[in-house]
């Protein structure tokens, strides 16, 4: 069952998503103009809620001997999914599995090897309880934020823009929302970036279409109405910010 939030707790959930070990509880209540108790109370009432569900320490497994991330795409055909799921997280070496409401691909299973051999074996293991893996894929970096409707509110609540400090400086993660008269409307990523339409220091971490958060490849095509994440170096130019959102591009 759902349970309704109100203004406060979305703060305290946007701060918390940004980095939950330094952030106090009389930053937030600063944030929101309420007192670090009340702050406090609310956590202990959204954890008992099931809202908060942890604190995660964010790893970066490369980092340590150069280990592997790979995510499984996988099938459960007629087995119960929930119990799949639950069992292949028992697996040695498996940190994250996620329910997908589709028949095929309806997991995604993040797993960390030592080396090619260690993720062969542990691939070996979830295909033996009866799961076809669709497709596997090398992670090579991942890209998170807050749920930005939760954070600071704009002065215009329809913008295609979020998540913008500056349209240009340094590098950060821009959320665009494709018009319908957008360049890129209809193109594939590959042929956007053969056209001009996307520089070579823009990257498309993911894209967010009907409910469905996509990976995108080269051969993605992207659509009006999607919900497209970026990540730039150098900010968004006016040309990029033109491809995306048409004539609603903010003028500098």
């Amino acid at each position: 069952m759902t349970r309704g939030i109100d203004s406060i707790d979305e703060t305290i959930l946007y701060h918390l998503s940004q980095e939950a070990r330094h952030t106090s509880a009389p930053e937030i209540a600063e944030a929101v103009d309420v007192s670090a108790p009340t702050v406090r109370n609310r956590i202990r009432k959204l954890e008992s809620a099931g809202i908060i569900r942890g604190y995660h320490a964010d790893i970066d497994y490369e980092q340590v001997d150069g280990r592997l991330t790979y995510t499984f795409v996988c099938s459960t055909g007629d087995h119960d999914r929930e119990e799949m799921a639950q069992r292949i997280l028992d697996i040695s070496g498996v940190i994250e599995v996620q329910e997908y409401m589709s028949g095929k691909g309806d997991l995604s299973v993040k797993v960390v090897g030592d080396d090619t051999d260690d993720l062969t074996q542990i691939a070996q293991h979830v295909s033996s309880l009866g799961v076809d893996i669709d497709d596997e894929k090398l992670v090579y970096r991942e890209y998170v934020r807050p749920y930005a409707p939760f954070g600071p509110r704009e002065a215009d609540p329809v913008s295609p823009v979020t998540g913008v400090d500056g349209l240009a400086g340094n590098a950060a993660v821009f959320e665009l929302l494709v018009q319908a008269d957008a360049a890129v409307a209809g193109q594939t990523l590959k042929s956007a970036k053969a056209s001009g339409l996307l520089s070579e220091d823009v990257l498309i971490v993911r894209i967010n279409r009907d409910g469905e958060s996509l990976t995108p490849t080269g051969e993605t095509r992207i659509e009006t109405g999607d919900f497209v994440t970026l990540h730039s170096r150098s900010g968004l130019s006016e040309a990029t910010l033109k491809a995306f959102l048409g004539e609603r591009a903010p003028s500098r």
